[in-house]
């Protein structure tokens, strides 16, 4: 374990190396997400510069006035596409909201595809038009890193390499643009982000722009999560561990609000949630089922996992 408080592991080697470099990585990714359910991940293909970019892009979005950010919002798609304003959002065991307004992205098919009816069209912000274009080729960049990640964890778990492959390819996958505001007053039991865990397969999030992140260890301490600039922080979903009969582990995180000194700094922060088309069927592996781990979830499709989930955090009534 890292001073960053999780371990560290280089993509390039399963993507470029030899068999042995392969196999170390699928090893390391494999114990890191069984004992930790994170990992700081280096070498891992995303543009800097397009990081940079939209990065820069939700900025401009987010200090647009608010009447003008409204005319993002839609309703009645619980938050999946455009703007969600401040206060919207909490934990699902939490009645607070968190301190945080975003923007989400999603998956695009083209007219007549199978799936278009389950994916709504993405907004475009007139006023910031960069941050659709980037936001996209940030979603393409997320889903291949993504995709190479799992085939590495298919791998650890005995699977045909390309088990994920058939669920991933055009899914229901999120790129969030998350804008925590200045603390301007004493928040009502609030933080920015309360402790939480994720609902899809994996997450991936790149560096935010001020610390805060921490992650429950199995002592029970919130140790802070602190990667390098040009690193990405990968962490199990629920739909993994619930997949694994959770054997992978999915920690419970959450970002915490800075020292007083530091209430008048935002903070930004960009996560992509994978999540597999809606039919994948999340049923426990029959090979993380044992006498020492017996079953512990009922059958459920991703699309029905996720609907139950977005109605516990008040995204959807």
């Amino acid at each position: 374990m890292s001073e960053k408080g999780i371990p560290t592991v280089d993509l390039s080697k399963f993507v470029n190396g030899h068999a042995e470099e392969k196999d170390a990585f699928v090893s390391q990714l494999g114990k890191a997400f069984h004992e930790v359910g994170f990992v700081a991940v280096v070498n891992h293909g995303i543009p800097k510069s397009l990081v940079d970019g939209f990065y820069a892009a939700s900025k401009a979005f987010f200090a647009l006035p608010e009447d003008v950010k409204k005319k993002y919002e839609v309703t009645g798609l619980a938050g999946q596409r455009g703007y969600t304003s401040f206060g919207k959002e909490h934990a699902k065991q939490s009645k607070v909201a968190d301190l945080k307004e975003f923007f989400q992205i999603g998956q695009e098919v083209p007219s007549g595809h199978p799936l278009k009816s389950q994916y709504p069209d993405n907004v475009q912000v007139a006023e910031t038009p960069d941050m659709s274009r980037m936001g996209r080729e940030l979603y393409q960049a997320f889903e291949k890193a993504g995709g190479q990640l799992l085939e590495a964890i298919a791998l650890y778990l005995n699977l045909d390499r390309n088990y994920f492959n058939q669920y991933i390819r055009q899914g229901n996958s999120i790129l969030r643009s998350i804008h925590y505001p200045p603390i301007t007053q004493e928040p009502e039991s609030a933080i920015r982000a309360e402790q939480h865990e994720d609902i899809n397969l994996i997450t991936l999030l790149v560096g935010a722009s001020a610390g805060g992140l921490q992650l429950l260890n199995s002592r029970n301490e919130w140790v802070p999560i602190l990667p390098e600039a040009d690193e990405i922080v990968i962490n199990v979903g629920d739909m993994l561990q619930r997949l694994t009969n959770n054997y992978l582990k999915s920690t419970t995180h959450r970002v915490v609000n800075p020292p007083r000194e530091e209430w008048h700094l935002p903070r930004l922060s960009i996560p992509f949630f994978l999540h597999p088309v809606s039919d994948m069927r999340l049923d426990c592996l029959s090979s993380c089922i044992s006498a020492d781990n017996p079953l512990h979830y009922e059958p459920i499709t991703a699309g029905e996992y996720l609907d139950e989930r977005l109605r516990e955090i008040g995204l959807k009534k």
